[in-house]
């Protein structure tokens, strides 16, 4: 079984459907939780697929540097190194370099960087990436690219994304031929629409099994990103995958549906869970305000999951302010079913041809706010 992607119902330019990869469908919208280093904070891998996720992702710099691709491959791959046997989406690293790394030499060749951890000095590469992400064994795979800065001007960006789009078809070559597992291109340009559809056609061209939007949440603000998803997807082929890289605020997830995107990954839900904050219909809730240290009501009323099911507000709010472990644990739980909740709602709108409706509700329930404090 090789890798493919069905849509069964359109709803305006929203779509659903599923990815079937040979360990399993993803089905889409989808939301990917970050492993960082093979690892989703504060959960276990029994847990984070309780809470409905088909798909990790896995970050290629962090495992690169520690405990290294090499060694992972020796113990038979990222999945049984992390225990997790359904998909997995590593991206190339590229982001990482240079967010993280320090300093960092850019040129046609690719990054030459110190490590964050110790110093050592790399270099990660279009063909480098692919071989890390090989040895990794991950089902979906991320062409190596130049995440263009914010804010750029068009001669900046310019130059960037003719660069990624070199890079990418490096990345095509290196892959090769691997039977189910795909590659993924990536779309550069920033804000500009002639750039987006430059990069667009010059990746068509290479031949991808999928396509993100690279480039947006990188500090241009909701009002920019939703002007270049009204164009961008749309320049991307239809019939493959659309994945908004690093998107994962809830309302910024709606708007992206309904503008075409079928997958996101954002650290949000997890490492909002470890600063006791919530995520629910009704907003971000933070469980360190002194209004809920004597609520004993759960944190969101018909939610499944065991922070909302066994615990008050008041419990989550001490261990929180305590710094438990296990605050961490129950609201990383309820964050990642929260965003899985909302994913399966969209899904099942989608397919209803209900979508309007849904989104209407979304955003009237969140201007609602919080419950009031118990008396």
């Amino acid at each position: 079984m090789g890798f493919s992607f069905k849509i069964s119902a359109r709803d305006g330019r929203a779509r659903t459907g599923a990815i079937s990869t040979p360990r399993g469908d993803i089905r889409t919208p989808a939301f990917m939780p970050v492993g960082t280093a093979a690892t989703v904070k504060a959960m276990m891998p029994e847990s984070v697929r309780e809470t409905g996720a088909d798909i990790l992702l896995g970050n290629t710099y962090h495992l690169m540097l520690r405990p290294t691709s090499e060694r992972i491959a020796a113990l038979g791959g990222l999945h049984k190194f992390m225990n997790w046997d359904r998909p997995i989406l590593t991206d190339s690293g590229g982001f990482q370099v240079m967010s993280l790394a320090s300093l960092r030499k850019l040129t046609e060749e690719g990054v030459r960087f110190s490590s964050h951890i110790d110093g050592s000095r790399h270099l990660l590469t279009p063909e480098r990436s692919m071989e890390i992400q090989r040895l990794l064994g991950s089902d979906i795979v991320m062409s190596f690219d130049e995440c263009t800065p914010w804010p750029a001007d068009e001669k900046t960006a310019r130059a960037s994304m003719e660069l990624s789009m070199r890079w990418a078809k490096r990345s095509r070559d290196a892959f090769g031929d691997r039977p189910g597992h795909a590659l993924f291109g990536i779309q550069q340009g920033s804000v500009y629409p002639d750039q987006r559809a430059e990069s667009a056609e010059k990746l068509r061209a290479i031949g991808f099994d999928g396509y993100a939007i690279g480039g947006l949440a990188v500090g241009e603000g909701q009002e920019l990103m939703f002007q270049v998803l009204d164009y961008a997807p749309g320049q991307l082929p239809d019939d493959k995958p659309r994945y908004l890289m690093g998107v994962g605020k809830p309302d910024d997830i709606v708007g992206a549906v309904q503008r075409g995107v079928d997958m996101f990954d954002c650290v949000l839900p997890s490492r909002s869970g470890r600063t006791g904050q919530g995520w629910t219909a009704h907003g971000p809730v933070n469980l360190r305000n002194a209004r809920h240290r004597d609520d004993p009501r759960p944190l969101e009323e018909g939610c499944s999951c065991p922070a909302c099911r066994n615990y008050s507000r008041a419990y989550l709010h001490h261990v929180i302010k305590s710094d438990e472990i296990i605050g961490s644990m129950l609201l990383t739980w309820h964050n990642l079913t929260y965003y899985q909740r909302l994913m399966q709602g969209l899904r099942d709108a989608i397919a209803a041809g209900t979508l309007e409706q849904f989104v209407a509700r979304f955003h009237a329930e969140r201007e609602q706010g919080d419950i009031d404090p118990a008396n």
